[in-house]
């Protein structure tokens, strides 16, 4: 089965080598640029990702650009991975191998146990246990992390019909993934600080609420849609 990993990139230059570098031979890597002003974009094409442009800001519109450029030859896995090296590219089998042997149809890294300390700010445990809880409210699914490093059944994407352009990405996926009774599996994997740089989200006041603000409204329009 062909596994596809869509990485959205927002000036990463420093951590591509190593996010690249790091994900298993024979998966074809797409990096979804969404208006890098560093070398992100020409980096990563000369480490030999497809690269597509998201013109429209936002976490959501460059994940969005990355399922576009596989429409014409779909995989049967998408993974979707962060670019600031907190998470292991190596272990992606772990989300992969049991969609592959049918057994989920949505696998979820699961970080909250198992991150280094530091990786996760209080803010942004507090934030993402918020986040878990509103969702079980709206759902009835008791999801324990919203980490963004996770695989889907292409079909099931599909059917999800993703339209979020911005932070409410995973909260939409999450509750769409209970509604349209998907298997979905939550696995703990390790979780580091960034290596390089400062977080869009957690790095800035701005960001935060941003952010959360975002989360927020996603979960209360997609418990209605």
């Amino acid at each position: 089965m062909q596994i596809s990993i869509i990485i959205p990139v927002l000036n990463e230059a420093e951590n591509l080598p190593h996010v690249l570098g790091a994900i298993p031979k024979g998966v074809q890597v797409v990096v979804a640029d969404n208006g890098s002003t560093d070398d992100s974009a020409q980096l990563a094409a000369e480490l030999g990702a497809t690269v597509v442009h998201a013109a429209v800001r936002g976490y959501g519109s460059a994940v969005l650009a990355g399922i576009r450029a596989l429409e014409a030859n779909p995989p049967g896995v998408v993974v979707i991975l962060d670019a600031d090296g907190a998470d292991p590219p190596q272990l992606m089998s772990r989300l992969t191998d049991p969609i592959i042997a049918n057994q989920a149809d949505f696998v979820l890294s699961e970080r909250t146990r198992t991150s280094t300390p530091g990786a996760l700010n209080t803010t942004q445990r507090f934030g993402n246990a918020f986040a878990v809880f509103l969702m079980a409210r709206a759902t009835g699914h008791s999801y324990r992390d919203m980490a963004p490093f996770r695989a889907i059944r292409w079909s099931s994407l599909v059917e999800m019909q993703m339209e979020d352009p911005t932070w409410g990405w995973n909260v939409e996926m999450q509750m769409k993934a209970v509604r349209l009774q998907l298997r979905i599996l939550e696995i703990p994997l390790p979780y580091r600080p960034r290596r390089h740089g400062q977080s869009k989200i957690s790095g800035t006041l701005l960001g935060v609420v941003r952010a959360g603000t975002r989360i927020l409204w996603a979960v209360r329009h997609y418990n209605r849609t």
